[in-house]
């Protein structure tokens, strides 16, 4: 709770820095974005104090129903006028003002489903191992349909550690691994544009002004930020030079502006939130329930992994936002929602104790 509310409260500060240039030049009138998503904070705070009520999501039937809704919805996102497209990917779908990123819901509701189903089969059997990689898979090729790549590998990632956690044989995680590295390739040799991603990671200086130009301004924001930055609301590539600085690289603009330190501070968080809900799963009393929470904590400290890899030049763009800061109501919410079915398990646990 500790570590979910001080990051939550960051990403709010860093929105209000961040992204108030870009939303005075480009959405004029327009709500502030760090007042949506105080908003959106007050939205997610009570959709957590309302699940950790409820036991209904700690019940495999509830995860069961809710992955059926959420691959319902996926296939509703690319139906023509309910589905929103942004940058070139169909994958919200528009509820009067707001809107929703089903992806975000898949990515959860698969993780449980496999973990109930995990807890209760040997998976020596064959048939069974089929029936796992099909719910996971299934999802995958949604969402790809969209496209969003950056779903995709996080899911997939946080699947395969589910299974390496629950003791998958070896030779088929590593066979699995070998043939996902292979359809990775081939995912990205099928789409233009990612392999431009690719070209631009290795050299983002051979085009400045295209492919590289997020990378290249990455860099200049954090490069002479050095161990303290220029000091909070001084940043200077959230000037139009960073393109929405308040999305996918706000986490440039902390660097720029509290420097080195400032940053780990921010690691440290994330740290404290993977070290608490591995704790929290270490004293399950089921294993669904141990699953479940490895799961999602793990997919959250990934996911933020990922989109800081990105930022600091280590990985190609993914288009994955970082968890709790980013800007983005239904990221916010369902981040929350995590939160909230992490300490649902560990109330159970108490009450069992």
């Amino acid at each position: 709770m500790i570590s979910s509310i001080l990051l939550s409260v960051v990403g709010v500060l860093f929105i209000f820095s961040a992204g108030t240039y870009w939303s005075q030049v480009h959405y004029e009138g327009d709500t502030p974005f760090y007042i949506r998503q105080s908003i959106y904070l007050v939205i997610a705070l009570i959709v957590f104090f309302t699940v950790i009520k409820m036991s209904l999501f700690t019940e495999e039937k509830t995860w069961i129903t809710l992955y059926i809704i959420s691959l319902i919805l996926l296939v509703l996102v690319l139906v023509p006028g309910i589905g929103l497209s942004r940058n070139g990917s169909q994958s919200w779908i528009g509820l009067g003002p707001l809107t929703m990123q089903p992806a975000e819901l898949v990515k959860i509701t698969t993780l449980m489903y496999l973990s109930f189903l995990l807890s209760k089969v040997r998976n020596s059997e064959r048939v069974v191992q089929v029936k796992h990689f099909l719910i996971l898979i299934i999802p995958c090729a949604l969402i790809m349909l969209q496209p969003d790549f950056g779903s995709v590998f996080i899911l997939i990632v946080s699947a395969f550690m589910l299974f390496f956690v629950a003791r998958y044989p070896v030779k088929l995680y590593v066979g699995i691994i070998a043939l996902g590295v292979v359809g990775l390739a081939a995912l990205i040799m099928s789409a233009p544009y990612r392999l431009q991603r690719i070209f631009a990671f290795i050299d983002p200086w051979g085009d400045p002004l295209g492919a590289g130009f997020q990378g290249v301004q990455s860099m200049l924001a954090i490069g002479p930020a050095g161990l303290l930055g220029h000091g909070f609301g001084d940043s200077r590539q959230k000037f139009l030079y960073l393109p929405e600085p308040q999305n996918d690289f706000i986490f440039s603009i902390i660097l720029e502006e509290i420097g080195f330190f400032g940053g780990c501070v921010v690691l440290l968080l994330f740290g404290l939130f993977i070290y608490s809900g591995v704790g929290l799963a270490m004293q399950a009393t089921q294993s669904s329930h141990f699953y479940a929470v490895v799961s999602l904590v793990s997919m959250i400290g990934f996911q933020a992994c990922l989109n800081i890899g990105v930022v600091i030049g280590l990985i190609p763009v993914t288009g994955v936002t970082l968890p709790f800061i980013s800007y983005g109501g239904t990221s916010l919410m369902i981040i929350w929602f995590i939160v909230a079915i992490v300490i649902s398990f560990s109330n159970r646990v108490e009450t069992k104790s």
